[in-house]
């Protein structure tokens, strides 16, 4: 039985051996076919393994270089928020209180500082600033405000009705001599039960909102002021803003005869922070100064050159734009004046003068014949003006004055050419009989308070704003000869009284046109001022800065700072998805 199994275990573990040497042997055959027999298949590809990986490398570095040197094509040059903003201004900075702004500098100082209730927008017209909205009543007499919700001071006290009342009864005020109290004389002012503010007028007025363009002040600050030193109060150095900027800090330079305004990004305003951080005016006693300054680099633009400077501009460092305004010069004649007042005098000097002569002297502006613009209304027909005839102006001017030596005193101001305008009339006289002596002064409080509201002249050359909407009685409404009054000519016409009042009450597009082409016979034949230009304004600015917009209609020469939210200098890159 041992043996049996014995021998059963010994033929199991033969068969076992042969089974094992036969799959040893055919594992080595498979790993021979299989693996070592296509081991020399390798040199037979290695090439084309190598031109595919040079192949690969190539597109590798494509892309590298690609990325590299396209790497612009999907950035775009953009401006970015931060950085300062300088404009050059002539005139001195006497205050800050906007209700008192004259010249040019201060003028600059007031848009950038202080809001208004009602502002000129994109397309040159009228809208709500501050104000939520602005209403009229059926009959034009009655207007409604109401203030945006959410107001602030730059020292973060809220803007109420409060400030708008306060703000329009100071400027009612005889004792405080400002521009913007013709168009409020006579208003009543009240709050309403809807939190509205009333403006209650003797009469209908169409274009009651160019009224309400006035900067307020703020009650909290200026209430227990005397009205009658209003301009030395503290405000005046140190206000509080509702703007696009507040005051950061002023520097003199006492030498150089310049003052710097630095002005920092206003976060409670309205409309919402400005991309600049701030912004600098910078002020200048002449234009030589501003070119000069320009050109160094000190500044970043200005608006108080024009066409004929641009020679003097390095004009691969600035742009140079034009934009036509709703502004207008004339000669205004002082009717109280003797020779002046007579009308025969004033028909003389208008025929024997060379006004195409005196009007070259403005440069750049566009003649300007009447006190109306096309684009404010479209009059049908136009006086007729007549034709220059020296020798019979001469002749009645000799007659006039009947042997006796005629003198007149031309004033206007320097600003825009205004005193070679001036001085062109000058000459015009002389050649005409007439002795002529011209006086230049600065446009400050000053000349306001003195020369203006005192009418201390016999010609005044002088530049009004016309506005968006035509509307004349400012300037010539027998209501607006007084101190605080804008009828430089003292011109006094009954007829002329009722035709402003009926355009100016009137909704009627038709019968408003007919009644200021009444009032355009009236004023060519009774010659209280004579029309030079309208006004232009030229603007140079740096090449590397974003100014105010190519679409942008302006009506005054501050309207450039309408769009100031958007105002740049700095530039960064933005990357775009390719």
């Amino acid at each position: 039985m041992k043996k049996s199994l014995k021998k059963s275990g010994q033929r199991i573990l033969r068969k076992f051996s042969r089974a094992s040497i036969r799959a040893s042997e055919e594992s080595k055959e498979h790993i021979k076919e299989n693996l070592l027999g296509r081991v020399s298949h390798i040199e037979n590809i290695k090439l084309l393994i190598l031109e595919w990986g040079l192949l690969a490398f190539a597109l590798i570095m494509l892309a590298i270089t690609q990325a590299f040197w396209f790497g612009d094509s999907y950035a775009e040059n953009v401006f970015t928020s931060g950085g300062t903003y300088t404009e050059a201004t002539i005139g001195n900075i006497g205050s800050m209180n906007p209700l008192f702004a004259t010249t040019n500098s201060e003028k600059v100082l007031s848009k950038l500082l202080f809001a208004t209730l009602a502002t000129d927008d994109y397309s040159g017209h009228l809208g709500p600033g501050l104000a939520k909205y602005i209403r009229a009543n059926e009959n034009g007499k009655i207007w409604t405000v109401k203030l945006r919700d959410n107001l602030k001071w730059s020292d973060g006290e809220k803007i109420t009705n409060e400030d708008v009342i306060f703000t329009a009864e100071l400027i009612k005020n005889p004792a405080v001599t400002t521009i913007y109290d013709a168009n409020l004389s006579g208003v009543k002012i009240s709050e309403n039960e809807s939190g509205e503010i009333v403006f209650e007028l003797a009469n209908a007025y169409a274009d009651f909102i160019s009224a309400l363009n006035f900067p307020l002040v703020p009650k909290h600050v200026l209430q227990d002021a005397d009205p009658k030193i209003l301009v030395e109060h503290s405000f005046s150095t140190a206000p509080i803003t509702s703007g696009p900027f507040v005051l950061n800090a002023v520097q003199q330079n006492s030498a150089a005869e310049e003052t710097v305004v630095y002005l920092a990004s206003n976060p409670e305003f309205y409309k919402g922070g400005t991309m600049l951080s701030s912004f600098a005016i910078h002020t200048y006693k002449d234009k030589e100064a501003i070119v000069a300054a320009l050109n160094a680099g000190s500044v970043t633009a200005t608006a108080e050159l024009h066409d004929v400077d641009a020679g003097k501009i390095d004009s691969g460092k600035f742009y140079q734009r034009n934009s036509s305004l709703n502004s207008g010069a004339f000669m205004f004649f002082n009717l109280n004046n003797a020779f002046v007042k007579d009308v025969a005098f004033r028909r003389a000097i208008r025929q024997g003068i060379d006004i195409a002569k005196i009007r070259a002297a403005s440069a750049d502006n566009l003649p300007l014949d009447f006190p109306l613009l096309s684009s404010q209304i479209a009059l049908t027909k136009y006086p007729d003006l007549g034709v220059r005839d020296f020798d019979a102006a001469k002749a009645k001017i000799a007659e006039i004055a009947g042997g006796e030596e005629i003198h007149l005193n031309i004033t206007t101001v320097n600003y825009n050419n205004l005193p070679e305008v001036a001085r062109a009339l000058a000459e015009e006289l002389e050649s005409l009989g007439v002795k002529a002596e011209v006086s230049v002064f600065d446009e400050n409080q000053e000349f306001i308070s003195n020369i203006v509201s005192r009418r201390n002249y016999d010609i005044l050359i002088y530049e009004i704003e016309l506005g968006s909407d035509p509307d004349l009685l400012p300037y010539y409404h027998s209501s607006q000869i007084s101190k605080s009054g804008l009828n430089l000519s003292n011109y006094r016409n009954s007829l002329v009284d009722d035709l402003l009042l009926a355009a100016r009450d009137t909704l009627d597009k038709e019968l408003r046109t007919k009644k200021y082409e009444s009032f355009l016979e009236y004023w060519v034949n009774d010659v209280p001022a004579i029309g030079l230009f309208r006004s232009n304004l030229t603007y140079f600015y740096n090449r590397n800065v974003r100014a105010y917009g190519d679409n942008l209609k302006l009506v005054t020469a501050l309207d450039r700072f309408v769009d100031i939210n958007n105002w740049a200098v700095n530039r960064g890159t933005k990357n775009e998805t390719p």
